[in-house]
């Protein structure tokens, strides 16, 4: 059994947690941003391949007193770096947290990359180079008051980055956002599923994925753990077979998303396109206005624009209050949830709200808004 932590955005702890479970985690342990979880390598590759709310999954290798640079130095330098890579690998640190006297990530990072390739040298003659964007290993330390903790970033690039979505409009919702949304929503594939703000269309994409069984994993061509020395290529290709024998073929019941801007709606087909949905969610250029329910009962999810950077909030007001009227009207028998960030803007919407989720859209305090519309 190896000692996992996966990073999640503030407020998916638990949420991060209970799906970690589903995986087969064991001993698993929420804590900021975080949690840690036990199994093995069959389990770090699946949570790779399937993990719909997580950003990294981390392997912690060594955890130490760290007040300052020099000591820093010290313990990166003790640990022996040929079991993990040769001179002729790639390498990248990315660092996060801080104490009073490694206060610049930047810095904290270019004292492991030295650590590492001054005893590469002194060893062999030869060094690693860095390479920030595709490494064979990617190393991750974590600085909190005087202790650090130093792990291999088995994910890579980020897990939050499908691979399916290169068209994004102004506003982006993470992936990792929208299945988190999905989920506190308690959003079941048996009911039809509309996004009537659906900008590029990460909502609607990621139910058809959740629908559908299919592993948000399958779209990235590579990931940190495959350049590991101990890479099972065979375990590897077993679990992604896994995964494309359980896919589903068709949509028990409609997804469907629209905005009023042309353009978004192109880049949602594209990104359709990309992930293999195309023909099994529906997008459609509508106006908010003319919106109508494409059947008698279903879920209805959006994020409509809260005045940070889409429209001012004073613009906004008449905008949340008609869709208010059209959900009261127009909605009966549905459920809504609306996420904004914004508490004045969500009162002009005039409904009662039978649940409201506190979350985090980036840095952006957020709350996710649950109308059930009788």
């Amino acid at each position: 059994m190896t000692e996992y932590f996966a990073t999640v955005a503030r407020g998916l702890e638990p949420i991060a947690a209970q799906e970690l479970e589903r995986l087969g985690a064991r001993d698993v342990r929420p804590d900021f941003t975080g949690v840690h979880f036990s199994g093995d390598r069959a389990l770090l590759y699946r949570v790779n391949l399937w993990g719909r709310t997580l950003f990294r999954v981390l392997v912690p290798i060594r955890e130490f007193f760290c007040p300052n640079a020099e000591m820093l130095y010290r313990e990166i330098q003790s640990i022996d770096w040929e079991e993990y890579l040769d001179p002729g690998n790639t390498l990248a640190v990315n660092c996060t947290g801080s104490n009073h006297k490694l206060n610049h990530t930047h810095f904290t990072a270019l004292q492991v990359k030295n650590a590492i390739v001054d005893q590469q040298r002194d060893r062999t003659g030869e060094r690693s180079t860095v390479d920030p964007k595709d490494p064979d290993l990617l190393l991750n330390l974590h600085i909190h008051g005087d202790r650090a903790i130093l792990s291999l970033d088995s994910s890579g690039n980020s897990l939050h980055r499908r691979g399916y979505r290169p068209a994004m409009g102004i506003a982006p919702l993470k992936e990792t956002l929208a299945a988190a949304i999905l989920e506190l929503a308690e959003y079941s594939p048996e009911q039809p599923f509309l996004d009537p703000l659906c900008g590029s269309g990460t909502l609607p994409l990621e139910a058809g994925l959740k629908a559908l069984n299919i592993a948000p994993g399958l779209f990235k061509e590579r990931f940190g753990f495959m350049s590991w020395r101990d890479f099972d290529l065979e375990l590897w290709q077993d679990i992604r077979q896994e995964a494309l024998d359980g896919q589903k073929a068709e949509l028990t019941a409609p997804i469907y998303g629209s905005d009023r801007d042309r353009s978004v709606i192109q880049q949602a087909h594209l990104n359709a396109e990309n992930c293999g949905l195309d023909a099994q969610v529906h997008f459609s250029i509508q106006e908010f206005y003319h919106i109508e329910p494409p059947a008698e009962t279903g879920i209805l999810i959006c994020n409509p624009p809260y005045g940070e950077r889409l429209g001012e909030v004073h613009q906004l007001g008449d905008f949340y209050k008609s869709m208010g009227d059209i959900l009261k009207q127009q909605f009966t028998g549905w459920t809504a949830y609306i996420l904004s960030g914004n508490k004045e803007l969500t009162k002009k919407i005039g409904l009662k709200s039978s649940k409201r989720i506190p979350l985090y859209n980036g840095s952006l305090p957020c709350s996710l808004l649950k109308y059930e519309l009788y």
